[in-house]
């Protein structure tokens, strides 16, 4: 009972640091560099079963496109405008995967109301966010809400707006990374980026 104890407290205290240690603002995150890879972690489908990130990486290059909700009107538009684009972006060999801390119940919905045929996965703690350096502490405004779209799993993060490229073992090929959440690269640039990867492999 006693070593049980001394887990939980462990456990516990681990999580507030985890917390604890995130950037205060956007601009000071530190997140992974072009040539790194990215680390495992295991996301959720729209349908709630788990799959591994380095899982679905493998299938295919791989654009990661992390977002930070679902009611986020910026994330909205973004994650439309990529899916215009999405028929080119499999001609050039890659597949579309976005990540947010939504709850799969939540991805279902903006899953159709955009209208969209690529992958939603739902990192809802952070895991993959935080590992992966563009997670920081979200203003207390938003910390309810975030609760409730997460499905009380997100504590209190958003993540950086950010695209990766990667290829089958999850090196970092590209990334874009702005921490002015209303700015997103646009589709004509991620396209450029794209063919540029394929011509000088």
């Amino acid at each position: 009972m006693k070593k049980l104890l001394i887990l939980f407290v462990f456990l516990a205290t681990a999580s507030v640091q985890s917390y604890a240690q995130l950037p205060e603002k956007a601009e000071d995150i530190s997140p992974l560099l072009i040539g790194e890879m990215i680390p495992d972690a295991i996301l959720k489908s729209p349908d709630a079963n788990d799959h591994s990130i380095l899982g679905i990486i493998g299938e295919k290059p791989t654009i990661l496109l992390f977002y930070r909700g679902g009611w986020c009107p910026f994330c909205n538009a973004q994650l439309a405008e990529v899916q215009t684009i999405e028929n080119k972006i499999i001609e050039l060999g890659y597949q579309i995967v976005a990540i947010s801390p939504d709850s799969p119940e939540n991805l279902s919905l903006t899953d159709e109301k955009n209208k969209l045929t690529y992958s939603l996965y739902a990192d809802s703690d952070g895991t993959l966010t935080k590992a992966i350096g563009i997670a920081f502490k979200s203003p207390e405004k938003y910390g309810v809400m975030l609760s409730e779209k997460s499905g009380g799993l997100n504590e209190g993060f958003l993540p950086v707006p950010s695209v990766f490229v990667v290829d089958t073992s999850g090196k970092i090929l590209f990334e874009y990374i702005n921490p002015d959440y209303k700015t997103r690269i646009s589709s004509s640039l991620l396209l450029a980026v794209l063919k540029n990867l394929k011509e000088t492999k």
